[in-house]
C-alpha cells in the first residue's frame, strides 16, 4: 500500500498531561491524525511515527516533567510523504542523551530507535523548556 500525505503543510498540535497515560494518548492521536491525512493505520510510515512519538513523549514525561506542566505534540505534514514530529516539555536544562549500549538493558534505547527511524532529529531551545524533533518520510536516504 502506498502511504502518502495529501495535505502538505497541515499541522496537528495538542497538549497532554505529563503522565504515562498522556504519552499513550499522544501516540494514539498521532496515528489517528496520520490516518486523517491519508496515511493508513499499520502502514510503515504510521508505525514508524508511532514509535517516534511514543519514545519522545515517554522522554518528555520521564525526563522533562515539571509539576503542573503539560507536554506538547506537534505534527506537520511535509511534502512527498514526510512528517515532522515535535515534542516539547518544560525542562530545558535536561537535554536528551544517547545512552551507551549495554547488553540486556531494558531501558535507554529510545533515542537509538528515533535515530534509526528518522531521517534527522535534534533539539531546539524554547523560552521555557525544549523541543525534541524528528523528521521522517518515505523518501529518506538509506541508513537514515
Amino acid at each position: 500500500m502506498n502511504a502518502e500525505i495529501t495535505l502538505a503543510g497541515t499541522e496537528f498540535v495538542q497538549r497532554f498531561t505529563a503522565t504515562r497515560r498522556g504519552a499513550r494518548l499522544a501516540r494514539r492521536l498521532a496515528v489517528h491524525q496520520l490516518d486523517e491525512w491519508g496515511v493508513p493505520y499499520g502502514s510503515e510510515l504510521s508505525d514508524d511515527v508511532a514509535v517516534i512519538v511514543a519514545e519522545l513523549a515517554a522522554n518528555a514525561v520521564v525526563h522533562g516533567y515539571v509539576s503542573g506542566r503539560d507536554f506538547e505534540l506537534r505534527l506537520q505534514a511535509l511534502g512527498a510523504g514526510g512528517v515532522r514530529i515535535e515534542v516539547s516539555d518544560a525542562r530545558g536544562e535536561r537535554r536528551p542523551e544517547m545512552c551507551e549500549e549495554q547488553a540486556g538493558a531494558e531501558a535507554g534505547h529510545g533515542l537509538r530507535l528515533v535515530e534509526a527511524l528518522a531521517a534527522k532529529w535534534g533539539v531546539a531551545e524554547r523560552v521555557v523548556g525544549k523541543t525534541v524533533w524528528a523528521e521522517i518520510g518515505r523518501n529518506q536516504e538509506p541508513g537514515r
